[in-house]
């Protein structure tokens, strides 16, 4: 049975570094744990909270149940020809995954490089950036029914991922605990770096020719440059969606906006950068009390120092009011509000 302490300070378990209280915390570095803590009958039904690296949440109040810490570590590869299954434990901190996969040379997940949080949060998320999104490396993944107490393995088809979307955030939510996670990658890369300023940091170094670790430390050194570091300053990387439209809106926008930066989607509708809307309201590099946008990148919301959830909620309130009145658009929110 995993330790369970009570009362305990969540600010170290989220990367805005809010200042809330758990009723219970249960840490798990085994999936026999995960059983043994749902086995007794005052957890299995307490209300509760999975998290890993607290990269995608907001809490405005304290948690009255049991937050569960996943802790699962292990990575282990398997070549099929040109092709490498990497399994990884939905502890891992995702950024050592991709550097493993990296140094491994298997190819697929570089420009993934430095997204905060760890593995078993990523098909939760459908995480995704420069291009590449966890549903294009995905082969499955093995999650606890918290219910029945069994592993459930569920393969692409099963978690109907879209946009930062999946079943474990619609249909499934709360109900699966992941464990593990695999990736179908390969050892021949197909290199992406026409996303975003990919292909200009490579020029600045003078690559003509990439492999996946100049890739990587391009997507790394971008993201330095644009976003804070959550170990000196809170907050949750992108605090808003990328909104997709449809075209015959995209049209009203561009009509008003010629210089709007946008991207079409394979769907044929058009995604718009939700960095570039609050930044033409006004609201990069500004502050709110303890709150607001990084001086870097509007899109992310920070935390001074004393910030509370409600302060970085109601912030976040008047940027969603602000893009919607400039522009017509109306942002979605990527972190979880608790």
């Amino acid at each position: 049975m995993p330790q369970i302490l009570e009362n305990v300070s969540l600010k170290p378990y989220n990367s805005f570094a809010i200042d809330v209280n758990a009723h219970y915390f249960a840490e798990i570095e085994t999936e026999n744990d995960l059983n043994e803590l749902f086995q007794n009958p005052l957890f299995s039904n307490q209300k509760r909270l999975i998290v890993g690296g607290g990269s995608n949440i907001l809490f405005t109040q304290d948690f009255d149940g049991l937050v569960v810490k996943m802790s699962i570590k292990g990575i282990e590869s398997r070549i099929e020809g040109n092709q490498v299954l990497v399994t990884a434990g939905s502890g891992e901190v995702w950024n050592d995954f991709v550097n493993y996969c990296v140094v491994n040379n298997f190819a697929g997940v570089e420009n993934l490089s430095l997204i905060p949080g760890t593995v078993g949060a990523s098909p939760i998320q459908n995480i995704g950036a420069y291009g590449v999104e966890l549903k294009d490396i995905f082969e499955n993944c093995a999650a606890f029914e918290i219910k029945t107490g069994q592993i459930k393995t569920f393969n692409f088809e099963d978690c109907q991922f879209g946009y930062r979307e999946s079943i474990f955030k619609g249909a499934f939510k709360g109900q699966y605990i992941i464990t593990k996670v695999t990736f179908r990658l390969s050892s021949q890369a197909q290199l992406n770096t026409s996303y975003g300023a990919i292909e200009a940091e490579l020029q600045n170094r003078g690559i003509e020719s990439p492999g996946i670790a100049d890739v990587s430390a391009a997507v790394a050194h971008i993201r330095v440059s644009k976003l804070p570091d959550p170990s000196t300053i809170g907050n949750a990387g992108s605090f808003f969606k990328n909104p997709i439209i449809e075209k015959h809106e995209f049209a009203d926008v561009v009509a008003q906006h010629p210089d709007v930066v946008h991207y079409p989607t394979a769907d044929g509708r058009i995604k718009l950068a939700a960095g570039w809307l609050i930044e033409q309201c006004g609201w990069k590099g500004k502050r709110v009390g303890e709150t607001g946008t990084w001086k870097n990148q509007a899109l992310v919301l920070v935390n001074h120092g004393h910030a509370s959830g409600t302060e970085v909620y109601q912030f976040s309130e008047q940027i969603i009011d602000s893009v919607k009145s400039t522009f017509g658009v109306t942002l979605e929110r990527e972190v979880n509000i608790l």
